[in-house]
């Protein structure tokens, strides 16, 4: 298990590799801004994805960091 600050400096690595820097900014203030749970929203996003779907996409993004 990582400590929760190497989740906070791998969280905005992550964020800023994807989304530039400018835009990380503004994710997290975002978030910051607003009451936000991750869980609801993450069921929310892919409740019409099937499973079948959502394993491709893991697989894909696997393929991509190996």
């Amino acid at each position: 298990m990582i400590t929760d600050t190497e989740i906070k400096v791998q969280g905005v690595q992550i964020l800023a590799t994807h989304l530039g820097n400018v835009e990380m900014e503004r994710f997290i203030a975002l978030i910051q801004r607003e009451p936000f749970d991750y869980t609801k929203w993450h069921q929310k996003l892919d409740e019409e994805v099937s499973i079948k779907e959502i394993s491709r996409r893991a697989m894909s993004l696997r393929n991509i960091n190996t």
